[in-house]
């Protein structure tokens, strides 16, 4: 069972030719990562992951977690990178970031359509 209460705070992720809505959850990095909105970049891969870079630096301890659950949005702050969790990463069989990671949302609905985003595509976050 998940421990985060999402809020009514709604975001679209774009990322090549794929689009899916996630809720942030009632945390300081949900806000922060809020406040900063719109957001864009290129997508990195890493497994089933997507990530990248932003200009935020977190240092919170709270909500970090080592595994995450499968559309689960999360901050990795040895790369400043924000980061969506679809399947598992390599060397597991489940969503284990690099480094545990400040989760913060989660995807609504069906993540597999991110498996099609091929590394270096445009990426960008909104509110919505």
């Amino acid at each position: 069972m998940n421990k985060f209460i999402i809020m009514s705070r709604k975001i679209e992720i774009v990322a090549g030719n794929v689009s899916v809505t996630a809720e942030l959850y009632d945390n300081q990095m949900a806000d922060d990562i809020w406040e900063i909105l719109p957001i864009e970049g290129s997508a990195r891969t890493w497994g089933d992951e997507i990530y990248f870079p932003i200009d935020l630096k977190s240092g919170y301890q709270e909500d970090k977690k080592e595994v995450v659950e499968v559309g689960e949005l999360a901050f990795w702050d040895p790369g400043h990178a924000f980061c969506v969790f679809f399947g598992p990463t390599p060397g597991s069989d489940v969503s284990r970031p690099a480094d545990p990671a400040t989760v913060f949302g989660k995807v609504v609905g069906n993540t597999e359509k991110l498996k099609s985003v091929p590394s270096g595509s445009d990426i960008k976050v909104t509110k919505k």
